[in-house]
């Protein structure tokens, strides 16, 4: 069975679908339907744009509730259970604090901590008011940002729409985030290699994953270094300040919203291969001195 690649935007990335297929007009059509999926769930979502569903909730936070629908309560639903797995480090409305701290600037330069303090008063998912309906941010200048689950939902979306138009052999790759459904033709798993966080393009490990799939977080995407201490844009909004126990955080796991939350839940914890173990997830973790700890 022929295999077939296709590569397409979003999200500010670039990602690629590999499925096989008896020829190339059911490729299309697959790829076709879980790309305008993708794109679906980034008009959707994005903070970026001024007609999505979190831009209208950012835009009332202080005012009235505002209606949303099940798929958006069903994240919201999966964002509380994270916030309580993590013991409050995955916090959904902690983007805020991207007002302070600019990973762009040249040359790089440190917030002011009490500004830190002050932008990290408003962060609080306990305080948001929520059911299967609506959804309030109670205070002004309060945000919820998806941005550390949709992009792994509409992975695992993508791998639901390809399986639904007969593909049994596919790998959904957005931007690293990588969803594997079924094996490959021969029955053999997929093979995914895992980004060196300190060697440009180098490989540091591989994992191989048969109907599930792997996400990875780390210190080495947005970051900067001032007197040779790295800042990157993993920030705990416990203290408003970036994580430094780990250089990345890779996890296997059955749906990629799971990987891929789980690695930023790691990355937020000095004892993240213990957290990952009482989960039942295999990991690939390289630490501040760039050494594996694996399971």
């Amino acid at each position: 069975m022929p295999l077939f690649r296709f590569t397409f935007r979003a999200m500010a990335a670039e990602h690629e679908l590999q499925l096989h297929a008896t020829d190339e007009g059911h490729a299309r059509r697959a790829a076709d339907a879980a790309i305008a999926d993708v794109l679906r769930i980034e008009a959707k979502y994005s903070r970026y744009r001024d007609d999505s569903v979190t831009t209208a909730i950012n835009r009332a936070a202080g005012g009235a509730a505002i209606a949303i629908d099940a798929e958006t309560a069903a994240l919201l639903r999966y964002a509380d259970r994270c916030h309580a797995l993590s013991d409050g480090a995955f916090d959904i409305t902690s983007g805020v604090l991207r007002r302070v701290w600019n990973f762009r600037a040249v040359p790089p330069r440190l917030p002011i901590p009490e500004a830190v303090e002050a932008t990290r008063q408003l962060i609080g998912w306990p305080r948001v008011e929520w059911d299967e309906r609506t959804v309030r941010l109670p205070d002004a200048g309060m945000e919820i940002d998806f941005g550390g689950i949709g992009k792994e939902y509409a992975a695992d979306r993508a791998a639901t729409l390809l399986a639904e138009h007969g593909i049994a052999h596919a790998l959904v790759n957005l931007a690293g985030d990588v969803r594997a459904l079924g094996t490959q033709p021969g029955g053999a798993p997929w093979r995914i290699g895992i980004v060196h966080p300190r060697a440009t393009g180098g490989v540091i490990g591989e994992v191989e994953i048969t109907d599930a799939a792997v996400a990875t977080s780390g210190d080495y995407e947005r970051y900067f270094e001032i007197d040779g201490r790295r800042y990157c844009h993993i920030l705990d909004p416990r203290t408003g300040w970036p994580v430094e126990h780990w250089q990345s955080a890779s996890v296997v796991a059955p749906l990629c919203i799971v990987a891929g939350s789980s690695a930023t839940m790691a990355m937020l914890r000095e004892d993240a291969d213990a957290f990952l173990r009482e989960q039942g997830l295999r990991f690939l973790l390289v630490d501040k001195k760039g050494r594996l700890v694996t399971a």
